[in-house]
């Protein structure tokens, strides 16, 4: 207990310390603070006896009434799956063409696949599947990999550059990076991709050598034209959708370094019937084929 003392002039019970004419005092705690914390202090205890609480060597204390939220969630979700039934057994027995022309089946897999998609998707893709740099706007009518139902299908199902085995791959050689293109000869080649599109170009600039070196070095998967080829997941580039931005600074970069985005394979995470709701939904987004 700290040491107590009267202080002189004003009678009050100090502890002896001061610092800088401060005076500490001793007052004792309020009673309502002192039975709250004994009253915390019981609860803890008892918490401790009912509730799962203490970790072990490889397990923990499972409490008096065996409470787990992870049984609870278990049980949500058979109930969900029961819920669902025969929509959800008829939906994985249809062909993904035949959904589509089936009023009920078709509001189902769109109700389940937007649920799904907020789930997982969403935070990649926006909530409303408008993307954002280096994520695909889902809305549109600008496929890297193909916009049918079968296309998008089998994107969800394997991932693109996932590490899966039937992954869709394809990888942009990094041409300022591996020394291929030298740096005024990017800029040719980003300039030239951007009058693709009929955007401005930088002053100065060879267009002509620009067009050449895209023959020479992009235009094996990107093609003459530059529509792109989705087998490859080359994309389009006479249009102005870009996926990591069009102005001159980006297409720099991304000629330098390339880009690698990863898409998860799914058809280890989610069931067969959320993945072919997940096709049906974003293919009705506006955008599919």
């Amino acid at each position: 207990m700290a040491k107590q003392d009267i202080d002189a002039v004003t009678g009050i019970a100090t502890t002896g310390h001061e610092w800088d004419g401060i005076k500490e005092l001793n007052n004792p705690l309020p009673r309502w603070w002192l039975w709250t914390f004994y009253a915390c202090c019981i609860w803890a205890f008892g918490y401790w006896i009912v509730y799962p609480a203490w970790p072990l060597v490889s397990s923990y204390t499972s409490g008096v009434i065996g409470y787990s939220s992870r049984a609870n969630v278990r049980a949500d979700l058979a109930a969900l799956q029961q819920l669902r039934g025969e929509k959800a057994a008829a939906l994985a027995k249809a062909d993904l063409a035949d959904i589509e022309k089936d009023p009920n089946l078709l509001a189902f897999a769109r109700a389940q696949g937007r649920a799904a998609f907020g789930d997982n998707c969403a935070p990649c893709h926006g909530s409303g599947a408008t993307g954002s740099k280096g994520y695909p706007n889902l809305n549109d009518d600008d496929w890297i990999w193909g916009g049918s139902l079968e296309a998008l299908h089998q994107t969800l199902q394997y991932g693109i550059r996932s590490g899966h085995a039937q992954a869709r791959e394809n990888q942009m050689p990094a041409f300022g990076k591996d020394g291929t293109l030298k740096k005024d000869e990017i800029v040719q080649v980003a300039n030239y991709i951007r009058s693709l599109s009929g955007q401005p170009t930088r002053a100065g600039v060879d267009l002509a050598a620009g067009k050449q070196l895209f023959a020479d070095n992009c235009a094996v998967c990107h093609n003459e034209d530059g529509k792109g080829n989705q087998e490859l997941g080359a994309p389009n580039l006479t249009d102005r959708i870009w996926l990591y931005g069009g102005d001159e600074a980006s297409l720099i970069e991304t000629i330098t370094n390339s880009r690698a985005g990863v898409m998860p394979a799914w058809v280890d995470r989610l069931d067969p019937v959320t993945i072919k709701a997940l096709a049906v939904y974003v293919h009705t987004l506006g955008g599919g084929r």
